[in-house]
């Protein structure tokens, strides 16, 4: 039986590698014009992110979609990467 998890681009990635990928990628100012949450936008700290998205599911939702538009478009030419794991160029 396949693994059901083989499929799932987000599999192994961590909520902290995204957050560390999209501001390294936008910054704070950007990604807190992408996703409107205070705290991309006031006094914004890796820390303070991720301990409000771990507790608030719709925020985690439109980083996790910010996150895999990114990885997707950045693959569009070389196709998907199936295995989930995040390449060494996007870190």
């Amino acid at each position: 039986m396949a693994d059901p998890n083989s499929k799932n681009p987000l599999h192994g990635v961590t909520l902290a590698l995204m957050l560390e990928y999209l501001v390294k990628r936008y910054g704070w100012d950007e990604l807190g014009r992408r996703i409107e949450i205070r705290c991309f936008n006031f006094e914004p700290s890796v820390k303070s992110s991720l301990q409000f998205l771990r507790r608030t599911p719709w925020a985690r939702a439109k980083v996790e979609a910010l996150y895999l538009r990114c990885v997707e478009k950045r693959f569009e030419d070389k196709g998907s990467f199936e295995s989930g794991e995040v390449p060494p160029e996007l870190l």
